[in-house]
């Protein structure tokens, strides 16, 4: 099989595409605008792959992204731009990617009759969930512009398969985490910070929760759903390891040896969600289970950071100016 892999130098798509060449014999071209969270060093591994081509283009770019996607068996939709914060300061580029982005790749593979086509989405979609967990079902509340934009290209991917029968899939994951994570996130920012001396800065009274998903455990959620998951379905991909903000800085002080001082408590983020949780009964009836324990995960994670300071440094100096 062929897959397109839109965002695939970024975060949880380059992780997808070493899933994809370790674990398959799929070839897989990979689309990307290498914007901030994007660059070509976290491909650096694959690049001598046979099996791996990399095209730089904009999934707004009609003309770029046909001439790219076609030959294709199956797209597999990652490329947004992602971060809450940033869609607070300024909202264009988020209904401009993930929105009108979204519908040129759904259109694009209409008209190119791809075969089977995955698009990425997030929980924070179903807004905050102050108990139990949310279903694919449940309306969508989404309470950030990164959230709205994100539930609207949920939307605009299945109403192609509402009304031109394109074979969508939507999943819904929870916060991600692991290797090759932009260092503004807050896993990669803490565990960076701690390795340079530097102070963590959480928000509010640190009790928002959040359900941490190891990446490795997404993608083969994503590829599991790319193979045996319906066409218009939804499917949530949650690791049930929902943990306060709190108890998660406390994981992480742990493991780089470090006390309460390097703790620092700041304002609350405008509109901050307390918790989100999804039920994941779907995905585990097509097979899927996590393969990490929270704890095991996080490890293996400060650990890949520690090792590679080669990857995040320059990345987050750029970031800081």
């Amino acid at each position: 099989m062929k897959l397109f892999v839109t965002g695939g130098a970024g975060f949880i798509g380059s992780n997808y595409v070493r899933h994809v060449l370790a674990n398959t014999d799929d070839e897989v071209t990979v689309y990307d605008a290498l914007t901030y969270a994007g660059n070509l060093s976290t491909m650096k591994d694959v690049d001598d792959s046979p099996r791996y081509n990399f095209v730089k283009g904009n999934i707004a770019d009609p003309g770029t992204l046909e001439d790219a996607m076609s030959g294709h068996d199956a797209v597999v939709h990652f490329a947004a731009e992602s971060h809450v914060d940033r869609s607070i300061i300024g909202s264009d580029d988020f209904v401009n990617t993930n929105c009108f982005g979204t519908n040129v790749v759904m259109d694009t593979a209409r008209r190119l009759e791809i075969a089977r086509v995955i698009h990425i989405g997030t929980d924070e979609v179903y807004g905050s969930v102050e108990v139990g967990s949310s279903k694919e079902t449940d309306p969508l509340e989404p309470r950030s512009p990164y959230s709205a934009s994100k539930a609207g290209s949920d939307l605009i991917a299945l109403s192609y398969w509402s009304t031109h029968g394109l074979p969508v899939t939507v999943t819904r994951c929870t916060n991600n985490f692991g290797p090759f994570q932009f260092p503004e996130k807050v896993i990669p920012l803490f565990t960076t910070n701690l390795l340079d001396g530097e102070k963590l800065p959480l928000y509010g009274d640190g009790l928002n929760e959040r359900d941490w998903l190891y990446v490795d455990d997404h993608c083969t959620g994503v590829h599991l759903v790319l193979e045996r998951g319906a066409p218009g379905e939804i499917y949530n991909i949650g690791a049930g390891n929902e943990t306060p903000n709190r108890v998660l800085v406390d994981k992480l002080l742990a493991l780089h040896g470090s006390g309460e001082e390097m703790v620092e408590y700041v304002e609350d983020r405008k509109g901050h969600d307390r918790r989100y949780s999804v039920d994941i009964t779907k995905i585990t009836e097509l097979g899927w289970h996590k393969q990490r324990t929270l704890d095991e995960a996080l490890e293996e994670t400060v650990g890949w950071y520690r090792h590679n300071r080669w990857w995040w440094e320059p990345l987050k100096a750029a970031n800081a100016k």
